[in-house]
């Protein structure tokens, strides 16, 4: 129970690695609110899931695309639980497709949810940290390697994490707050199957040949979120069973 008695917020946490997230952390003893954007089933599964962990849950409905909802979620998550000292950036779009054809919708929809709303979450967290406190931001092996064509913006969107990561954890060191970044690989989950169409291909490109589960994503974020992690900030994970190797 390394985090008992902690407050966490996860941004995207009613499905695959968020949901994942907020339950590990709550296993770990930290009460738990998390946002969806339109799935209440899904989170009041979730929710339940918590509970069952003898921790608080909490459940807010806000899009990661719209400012004012994220600061309302954070307001909310520190009214319910009594303060924050976890904040985790889970939630993402994605939209393949070539360049030339992206429609500005789309590409405006990742750079709003990948990329703006880290940045909107911590604003609005910053405040309520002390010292102990932790940023975890999901990003992508992606990131740093893009073997095939159709992906390109959607990796340049969690690339802005890399420097986003390391520039906060700078900011916030003198504070004691710590800021990471964990990179997963190709996860199975609804946004990509391990048994979908492109599955076999994205196997190939790793050192394990597997695709990873939500929980074994989640358990870096858990542990970066522990005491044992006390020295790490502005660090870059990699979870992707050696596809950046």
């Amino acid at each position: 129970m390394d985090l008992l008695g902690k407050r966490a917020l996860v941004n995207g946490g009613s499905r695959g690695i968020g949901a994942a997230i907020a339950i590990a952390l709550a296993e770990k003893g930290a009460d738990v609110a998390f946002t969806y954007h339109s799935s209440a089933e899904r989170a009041a599964t979730v929710v339940r899931s918590i509970e069952e962990k003898g921790r608080r849950g909490l459940a807010i409905q806000a899009d990661s695309a719209d400012p004012e909802a994220i600061r309302r979620a954070v307001a909310k998550t520190v009214d319910t639980l009594g303060g924050l000292d976890i904040l985790v950036n889970s939630a993402g779009v994605a939209t393949g497709g070539m360049t030339a054809e992206l429609s500005l919708a789309d590409l405006q929809a990742m750079l709003d949810v990948n990329v703006r709303a880290p940045v909107l979450f911590a604003q609005a967290a910053i405040p309520h940290l002390s010292s102990g406190g932790r940023i975890i931001s999901i990003g992508s092996s992606l990131a740093e390697r893009v073997p095939f064509p159709g992906v390109t913006a959607y990796a340049m969107s969690k690339s802005a994490l890399l420097s986003f990561t390391r520039g906060l954890s700078r900011e916030l060191g003198p504070q004691g707050i710590t800021v990471n970044l964990v990179q997963p690989g190709s996860t199975d989950t609804d946004m990509n199957p391990a048994h979908g169409e492109n599955a076999d291909y994205q196997r190939s490109l790793t050192s394990l040949g597997r695709f990873g589960e939500p929980r074994e994503i989640a358990s870096a974020v858990a542990f970066l979120a522990s005491p044992a992690a006390s020295l790490i900030t502005g660090a870059v994970l990699n979870v992707d069973a050696g596809f950046n190797a």
